[in-house]
């Protein structure tokens, strides 16, 4: 699903590399952690999967495809595989939870038909169902990013990428959220988890990808050896 050859990203601003050199295979249904400490090159990593940022050097290959000279105009296609969700949940502040999860599948021209067959089997799923006509304000942070979640996995991506998606929220209800991305992962979608979230990272016992000044120093399955 996810595959880095020789990647390396030096930033114009930058005297050294923020990921130098990454070498990593993420295969379909695999849950991944990224781990590493402040400014390590978690964030970085994530950029280059979506296509935010180009790297300078080496491959990346999404779903067997080279996306390393990607067009601008193929892009948005390529994000149509993706799930994505951000620690500040970036919902849509003047819509209900319905709508916020419904504008995702608008924007790939979703019949609405589908959208009203899909998006409350989605709030079930995170359960939110008797959420749909609250707006976001409303909410507390542990249900803005279950909603997050229900808009990131409502058209049925192949991976799902969560950048630090508990950072902002307290410890039970950052298990509920793990939880919730155990499930998605249990259903057959790949999970790219970047976090800092040593405790999470440990219990889970999923695969680790742990890097340190942009290098990948560690890529096995268990616990967290050390410090993020």
């Amino acid at each position: 699903m996810i595959e880095f050859r020789n990647v390396s990203k030096k930033y114009e601003t930058g005297d050294t590399e923020a990921i130098h050199n990454a070498n990593f295979k993420i295969n379909k249904g695999e849950f991944a952690f990224l781990v590493g400490s402040s400014g390590s090159g978690k964030s970085t990593m994530i950029k280059l999967i979506l296509k935010e940022e180009e790297p300078t050097s080496g491959k990346i290959i999404i779903n067997g495809k080279d996306t390393t000279f990607l067009k601008p105009s193929r892009v948005p296609y390529l994000r149509r595989s993706m799930g994505v969700v951000f620690q500040d949940f970036r919902l849509l502040p003047d819509k209900t939870v319905y709508e916020n999860v419904a504008f995702a599948m608008y924007v790939v021209k979703a019949t609405p038909k589908h959208i009203r067959r899909q998006v409350p089997m989605v709030l079930s799923l995170v359960g939110l169902s008797e959420k749909a006509k609250v707006y976001p304000n409303e909410l507390s942070g542990g249900e803005q990013q279950r909603v997050a979640l229900a808009r990131a996995i409502v058209n049925n991506p192949a991976m799902l990428i969560a950048d630090e998606p508990t950072g902002n929220l307290d410890p039970n209800t950052a298990w509920d959220i793990m939880g919730l991305l155990n499930d998605i992962n249990l259903r057959g979608t790949t999970v790219v988890v970047a976090t800092h979230a040593k405790d999470i990272v440990d219990k889970m016992k999923k695969r680790v990808i742990r890097i340190d000044q942009g290098n990948i120093i560690r890529d096995e399955k268990g616990g967290y050896d050390g410090e993020i």
